[in-house]
């Protein structure tokens, strides 16, 4: 799972000025879908409605600060698996319980962890440290302004070591949550040589100090990109490697639509595709996202799915493919049979919300939530929080650009309905103190 890495930004998208070749591969390999969808439009929350199975109206962790913990009584994906005997390792973003708390991932179900807890660190892609476990782990080569070791290079590295001792008689679930392209925008000299040529107008220099400037932001964000390939061939080179490729569902996707805007007013890349809006907003930009599967001898080859579904249908498919019993208490449903070509009755409707998060208190604002549903073609938008509602038909509109709601005021008033009843208030969320200075 990438990074905010955006609909548009994979070749097997439309992309044409970024190499992609290894997730081309496994679309072509398999399915590709056009009408896949994040569990949110921000990291944790988004993260956390993919390990509950839980969609945004229910799951746990619906703010965005860094620390905020699963609850012991949530069961992640990797705990149900662990049920069947899965081996399972987490490398790269977790966000979902920083230490001390009880949604740290050895407590979550993932025997080996190798990666970044508290979100915000995840910032830098030259970090000090690393958390390996429970060890907070010094990276040698980054200590001060050093930059030595590419963080996604060192988590990437312990993943491979981890597959490699794996054991061939028990199933594994490998969550490799990378944190790139996120901003801060830096990528290893040799991702950026390629793209040399790529108009740079202006450098782009961050405010507040704490990420590097950058005088080539566009070709950074682009070798970023090409980094996430690279780590996609690695794994799947692994794959072949270890004989495990013709029974292994590999996925790639990433956790949010782009958020290149601050960088590339321009949109040269198109990150987002065709679609409205980017990362932090509920237009199709900021929650639609790439997804490829590929699975041999069960995924056909080379497909093109416009299925409509989101992050929660992960958590009831891996356990459907593990042979488990379907899940209680979760939202979405297992895509085994669209993965496998056949046709499934679809999602009454899909929901999304980010209601608005008070630190000081660990609370949320007694408001109109910021959220959206889409129901078949029809997609109602509240954009930010206490806004009117806002209606679009996808099938005609794709980049919502005509609001109906004054049009089809009996469409607007049945998913209003929806919109309404699919939540329950949030509970309070408190996090420990946020722990920059470990990590500065």
């Amino acid at each position: 799972m990438a990074d905010d890495m955006g609909w548009g930004d994979p070749g097997c998208y439309g992309q044409k000025h970024i190499r992609t070749p290894h997730i081309d591969q496994l679309a072509s390999q398999g399915m590709r879908f056009t009408d896949a969808y994040a569990g949110c439009t921000v990291c944790a929350p988004s993260r956390s409605v993919l390990m509950t199975g839980k969609h945004m109206g229910h799951t746990s962790v619906r703010s965005n600060p860094g620390g905020v913990s699963l609850l012991p009584s949530d069961m992640t994906v990797a705990q149900h698996l662990k049920q069947a005997n899965y081996q399972t390792g987490c490398f790269g973003k977790w966000g979902l319980g920083d230490i001390g708390t009880d949604g740290v991932p050895w407590k979550k179900g993932f025997d080996e962890f190798c990666g970044f807890l508290h979100q915000m660190h995840a910032h830098y892609q030259y970090p000090e440290r690393l958390y390996i476990n429970d060890r907070l782990t010094p990276i040698r080569g980054n200590q001060g302004r050093q930059r030595g070791v590419y963080a996604n290079d060192f988590m990437m590295e312990r993943a491979l070591s981890w597959l490699d001792r794996t054991s061939s008689s028990q199933p594994f679930f490998c969550y490799l949550p990378l944190t790139i392209p996120h901003w801060e925008p830096l990528a290893p000299s040799e991702e950026l040589a390629p793209y040399s040529t790529i108009p740079d107008p202006l450098p782009w220099s961050d405010k507040s100090g704490r990420l590097a400037s950058n005088p080539r932001p566009r070709a950074t964000y682009a070798a970023m990109v090409s980094r996430v390939d690279r780590y996609v061939g690695q794994v799947l080179a692994k794959l072949n490697e270890k004989r495990a490729s013709a029974n292994t569902l590999v996925i790639f996707t990433s956790d949010n639509g782009g958020h290149f805007k601050g960088i590339d007013t321009e949109d040269y890349f198109r990150t987002n595709g065709p679609f409205r809006g980017f990362k932090t907003n509920f237009y199709e930009g900021g929650i639609r996202v790439p997804m490829v599967a590929r699975f041999p001898g069960r995924i056909p080859a080379g497909r093109v799915s416009s299925f409509a579904w989101n992050f929660m249908d992960f958590l009831p498919t891996a356990t459907a493919l593990a042979g488990l019993p379907a899940p209680s208490n979760v939202d979405g449903f297992s895509i085994l049979p669209t993965l496998y070509g056949k046709k499934q009755k679809p999602h009454d409707y899909l929901y999304w919300e980010l209601p608005s998060y008070v630190g000081a208190s660990g609370t949320f604002r007694e408001e109109k939530v910021m959220s959206c549903l889409r129901q078949g073609d029809w997609k109602v938008i509240r954009p930010k929080a206490n806004a009117p509602l806002e209606l679009y038909n996808l099938k005609s509109d794709i980049a919502e650009s005509r609001d109906l709601a004054a049009n089809e005021p009996r469409r607007l008033a049945q998913l209003t309905a929806l919109l309404d009843s699919a939540r329950t208030p949030p509970r309070s969320q408190t996090q420990p103190p946020h722990p920059w200075v470990k990590e500065s």
